[in-house]
């Protein structure tokens, strides 16, 4: 069997978008960088993504029953990294983002190059993370001629 860090360096050679994900639950936003973002289904529409067991971010899907996914235009790589765990130190991380509140109550961030907002639809075990799909209740696409950010061998990058 392949071992963790081989499997990683391999899967890393599959470059991804690179969005944020947001949710609110009770009143709090919560959000976390993700490249595991993918559509599901066209009818209904359905996308999902992955959450790591191991980290605080996890749960909160679950708890709040929505998310909004940001997708970030290559200009944004402060936001990604922020919400990757680098706002440690902010009282507020989302304090001088621009955002406004979408139909499920999730952020969406002003200037991405889309998003979509959805309900939370049904989660699944996946080994070390959770799989959490999502019927999307609005989207929108920003930006039409920005280029995304991405994501391969461990470095941000762009298409050229």
């Amino acid at each position: 069997m392949i071992d963790g860090s081989s499997f990683r360096e391999t899967l890393g050679s599959f470059a991804t978008g690179v969005t944020v994900v947001t949710m609110n639950h009770d009143g709090v936003d919560h959000a976390m960088t993700v490249n595991s973002f993918t559509s599901v289904s066209l009818d209904p529409p359905l996308v999902q993504y992955n959450a790591d067991k191991g980290t605080t971010s996890h749960d909160f899907t679950r708890k709040a029953k929505n998310f909004a996914v940001n997708i970030l235009a290559e200009d944004q790589q402060e936001i990604s990294d922020r919400f990757a765990g680098a706002h440690k130190e902010m009282d507020d991380p989302f304090e001088d983002l621009a955002t406004r509140r979408e139909e499920t109550g999730a952020l969406v961030f002003e200037n991405t190059l889309g998003y979509v907002d959805c309900e939370l639809f049904e989660s699944y075990d996946g080994g070390d993370h959770t799989i959490y799909v999502g019927e999307v209740q609005s989207a929108d696409t920003n930006r039409s001629g920005a280029k995304p950010l991405t994501f391969f061998r461990g470095e941000y990058g762009t298409i050229e």
